[in-house]
């Protein structure tokens, strides 16, 4: 009677306080935590985005864009994709439209193509076809994260972004006076098994695209590695290093790469998340290389800057990233001091990349 009893309490319990039936990850409960919270729209000081794509920019209302931009404090926007899918009339269209609308609020930076490496005349084409941008007024060359996994030659190798056809376009930015804005690889748990133990686990699940795998890409640590090579062979040539490198949950590392590669630089797009969970050593971090850190976003969503303004910025704690699928936890506001700030938001950029008004700053 009593185990009868027993599994009828049992019975009713399941179908009652635990009757509504939810997935794992659509558990995500509104912090009971009360704490202070500072919603900064608008940037302490003018920043320069240094990471940013704008796709149809011959096509494109700039006078609607400078006013998001104004509106979030953005003085420079430095569009990466000026050169989308190699064509002259898209860069030409976009070079003419900044040039009659907008000449002092964006920075256009080219892209070469990897297709047709394997002709005996591809560096010798593509260097003059960097020239001729530059002449143009490209300020800078961006690398895509494809042309360091996924691009191919003929034989359907991978195409390496050490390849030393390639190395001739890194010595001529040197020469031309303009940076390498380079993403290489993913974050690495792209690469490890999607399992329980992969801090990634529910952006793999719902972008499942996203998942590497090392006998078609390489491994993350051989791309990693490859790109480091270029930085140690191109010296005379600066390189932002997009992402952090995909080492901002492991800075320690990122220390001894910089003070390894003294022109290596970097930029913190999409990973803001990382050193808000972090915020003593980031802002430790972060203070010690403040004169090699840029300001980046990478996807153009306005509101989203909020989120970069109050990690750094504020002294806020235990407050969410807008993808809880980037980042399972809590931030906190690194709280820095006004000299780093305006590093990170302007004058490491102005050092860097070439043509920006610096009028449009303060001292």
């Amino acid at each position: 009677m009593k185990k009868l009893l027993l599994l009828l309490c049992i019975l009713l319990i399941s179908t009652t306080s635990f009757s509504q039936k939810m997935e794992f990850e659509d558990y995500n409960p509104p912090s009971t935590l009360k704490v202070e919270e500072t919603i900064i729209k608008k940037s302490k000081f003018p920043f320069i985005d240094v990471h940013n794509h704008q796709w149809d920019m011959p096509n494109q209302d700039l006078a609607k864009l400078t006013a998001q931009m104004d509106a979030l404090n953005m003085a420079v926007m430095v569009n990466l994709s000026g050169r989308r899918g190699g064509s002259d009339v898209f860069f030409k269209g976009v070079m003419n439209n900044v040039r009659t609308n907008a000449p002092k609020r964006f920075i256009i930076f080219t892209n070469i193509s990897l297709d047709g490496i394997d002709d005996e005349d591809w560096t010798v084409r593509t260097v003059a076809q960097l020239e001729s941008d530059v002449k143009a007024g490209a300020n800078g060359l961006k690398i895509y994260k494809s042309q360091t996994m996924d691009a191919k030659d003929n034989s359907g190798n991978r195409i390496k972004i050490s390849d030393p056809r390639i190395g001739p376009v890194f010595e001529k930015c040197g020469e031309l006076g303009i940076p390498v804005l380079i993403h290489s690889a993913d974050p690495k748990p792209f690469w490890d098994a999607h399992d329980n133990k992969n801090e990634r686990w529910l952006e793999l699940k719902l972008r499942s695209r996203r998942k590497r795998d090392s006998k078609v890409t390489g491994s993350w640590e051989t791309i990693i590695a490859e790109q480091h090579s270029i930085f140690r062979k191109h010296k005379s040539t600066k390189f932002i290093n997009a992402h952090l490198g995909w080492f901002a949950n492991d800075l320690s590392t990122l220390a001894k790469l910089m003070d390894e590669m003294p022109n290596m630089y970097t930029e913190i797009g999409a990973v803001i998340a990382e050193l808000g969970r972090q915020p003593r050593n980031a802002k430790k971090f972060l203070t010690k290389y403040q004169d090699r850190v840029m300001f980046g976003k990478d996807y153009w969503k306005p509101e989203e800057y909020y989120t970069y303004f109050r990690v750094l910025e504020s002294n806020d704690e235990y407050f969410p990233y807008y993808k809880r699928y980037h980042a399972f936890w809590k931030m906190y506001g690194l709280d820095l001091s006004d000299e780093v700030l305006k590093k990170i938001y302007y004058k490491n950029a102005l050092k860097v990349i070439p043509n920006i008004d610096k009028s449009l700053f303060p001292n």
